[in-house]
């Protein structure tokens, strides 16, 4: 199979976020139902740094993890060979064995990796880890599902 990179415009045009909630940059390898590789660049600017802590900045868990389902959608949505629209919505079903082994700051680059464990009927299980530096920062299975709004 062939691998396949997206800068941030085609990133863009695979995920419903924006700013301050994007969390995926770039895309540095993706197989089609199979798995993608991402990166988030993290930097001083973050909005959450400033309550996060002030006196020594670190990005929170839980948006890691949002970071890795947003990483799992853009390669949903590749895999279908489909773009979201006005009408599809792509929520979080569940999250399984969430572990965070490192803190991650301002100037990190994070690896979001994510496997595709299984699809049906419109709900995703994927294996999920970001790191930093070859060093794992958190890991979890997630769960996904995409929906059409009528």
């Amino acid at each position: 199979m062939s691998t396949i990179t997206l800068d941030i415009h085609e990133v863009i045009k695979r995920l419903p976020h924006r700013f301050p909630f994007l969390l995926v940059d770039r895309v540095l390898e993706l197989e089609k139902g199979a798995t993608i590789k991402a990166l988030k660049n993290v930097t001083i600017n973050e909005p959450f740094f400033p309550g996060h802590f002030p006196n020594r900045p670190v990005m929170p868990g839980v948006l890691m993890l949002e970071a890795l389902a947003q990483a799992a959608a853009v390669l949903s949505f590749e895999t279908l060979g489909e773009l979201p629209d006005a009408n599809t919505v792509y929520y979080f079903a569940g999250i399984d064995g969430a572990r965070f082994k490192r803190p991650v700051e301002p100037g990190d680059q994070l690896i979001l990796d994510v496997r595709l464990l299984r699809a049906k009927a419109g709900i995703y299980k994927y294996s999920g880890k970001a790191s930093v530096n070859g060093e794992m920062c958190a890991e979890a299975e997630l769960m996904c599902a995409m929906r059409r709004l009528s």
